[in-house]
């Protein structure tokens, strides 16, 4: 839809910032791609920890992303420190912490967690 074209995923550049071979980085890509289907085949909850990010969550049929509060100030370009504005992100549900576990953010409290 829309006109936008799928891009191959390029294993070799991958491989090479990841400085790994590419044979290693399309198994644990085929790897993942197979173990997130099936669990979400099964309904299973999942999670996936977005290094820098944030929590990507998946349970199932809804999709909800929680952005680390460092990440929201590098892409607003300035600190977050209004106690309002924290408190109206935190009510949101677009805020989460570091060390709040992650199987915490889903209704279930169960979740499998990528990457391990």
């Amino acid at each position: 839809p829309g006109g936008k074209q799928l891009e191959p995923l390029k294993y070799g550049k991958v491989a090479t910032e990841a400085s790994v071979s590419r044979k290693k980085v399309e198994c644990c890509i085929l790897g993942t791609m197979s173990l997130l289907y099936h669990c979400l085949e099964k309904g299973m909850s999942v999670a996936f920890v977005l290094r820098d990010v944030g929590v990507l969550l998946i349970e199932g049929s809804m999709v909800l992303m929680r952005f680390y509060l460092d990440f929201l100030e590098k892409v607003t370009g300035e600190r977050i420190q209004d106690r309002a504005t924290l408190k109206a992100l935190q009510q949101l549900d677009m805020v989460v912490s570091r060390v709040v576990p992650v199987a915490s953010l889903s209704f279930s409290g169960r979740v499998i967690i990528f990457p391990k």
